[in-house]
């Protein structure tokens, strides 16, 4: 079986084409248009300067990621209806449609949460021989937009735990680059310059707090320390001075601290109180290498037992190939003619 997964979520355009046979999973294509140069200088997406580039660019990459791929041999098509952005969502949605109805293939809505969950299980497709050592699974779904904690008893079936009151991780990070004078996106650029700092002591100089830590829920808040952030940016610049490098590195440095020391903590006290067998990451803050490598770290120290699922850093970003696996476990929801778009689909 040929699948074919889009994705026009927020400012990137996806599509991949997959292939499975005798349950074994191969990506014939993952083709990704960025649109990141685009909204830079805005330190932000623009929405209605995104949906001109998909109309733009859909055709393009349809074409890049159908490449040597019959389309005729394409038996399924899954796209992203939410949530997202809604004028993002329906250029896919609509571009799917049509090419739906022209081939007269089935089309499966697809929701892009589910879609960060089970693209790792690319290198574990045999799902069905794995039921028993993975689930129940807690879910930490960490991007831009979305910052929750999903628990997972079944592939398609789910409970949102936790999730954030405000900012989510990935926003975080952004309003701090942007406050810092480093561009946008935030989250690469902060762990690049966190990377280069020199601790000069056996802690940070600079503390940030690590907001609803001690509170007894799941949620999380990161407006605070983006506000900590700016005050403490205000602070050190009272007297017209300019952020040394060193110092902006060293904000850099314990604010992804922060975020990552809030994050593994809330997810690993879910994983202890409901006695997951399995935590999985994904969203494009998953990408982070601190955050990744910290979280194996906690998981072995603390709960060792624990299988940790990943996916590789490329598949945390938005893409088609976790569209189209999607697809493939959600044939059910095949009813074309009334696919919508829902920019605030819950899981």
């Amino acid at each position: 079986m040929k699948i074919l997964g889009i994705d026009t979520s927020c400012d990137d355009t996806c599509i991949a084409v997959l292939e499975i046979r005798n349950s074994k999973l191969e990506i014939l294509s993952n083709i990704v248009s960025s649109q990141v140069k685009l909204h830079a200088k805005y330190g932000g997406v623009y929405p209605s300067l995104a949906k001109r580039e998909h109309i733009k660019n859909l055709p393009l990459v349809f074409k890049k990621a159908t490449k040597g791929v019959s389309v005729k041999n394409i038996e399924l098509i899954g796209v992203t209806v939410g949530p997202g952005l809604e004028p993002c969502l329906w250029q896919g949605v609509n571009f799917a449609k049509d090419l739906a109805e022209r081939l007269k293939k089935p089309l499966i809505s697809v929701n892009h949460i589910e879609g960060h969950i089970l693209v790792n299980f690319i290198d574990k497709f045999k799902i069905s021989n794995l039921k028993s050592q993975i689930f129940p699974a807690i879910c930490l779904v960490v991007s831009g937009g979305h910052t929750q904690l999903v628990l997972m008893k079944d592939i398609g079936k789910y409970k949102l735990i936790g999730e954030t009151r405000d900012d989510a991780a990935g926003e975080c990070f952004d309003k701090i680059a942007r406050i810092l004078g480093l561009g946008y996106p935030g989250g690469p650029v902060i762990a690049a310059e966190a990377a280069k700092f020199q601790v000069s002591s056996s802690k940070f100089q600079i503390k940030l707090p690590r907001p609803m830590m001690s509170q007894k829920n799941y949620d999380f808040s990161f407006s605070g320390l983006k506000t900590a952030v700016l005050y403490l940016v205000k602070q050190l610049t009272i007297n017209n001075e300019q952020l040394t490098i060193n110092q902006k590195r060293e904000i850099c440095a314990e604010s992804q601290q922060a975020i990552i020391d809030i994050l593994i903590f809330k997810t690993l006290k879910v994983a202890k109180n409901f006695k997951v067998k399995s935590i999985i990451l994904g969203g494009g803050v998953a990408a982070n290498s601190e955050l990744r490598k910290q979280f194996g770290e906690k998981i072995k120290k603390e709960i060792p037992n624990t299988k940790y699922l990943i996916p590789d850093a490329k598949y945390c970003t938005d893409n088609g190939v976790m569209i189209a696996i999607a697809a493939y476990f959600n044939q059910k929801n095949n009813n074309w003619e009334k696919i919508e778009v829902n920019a605030n689909l819950r899981i």
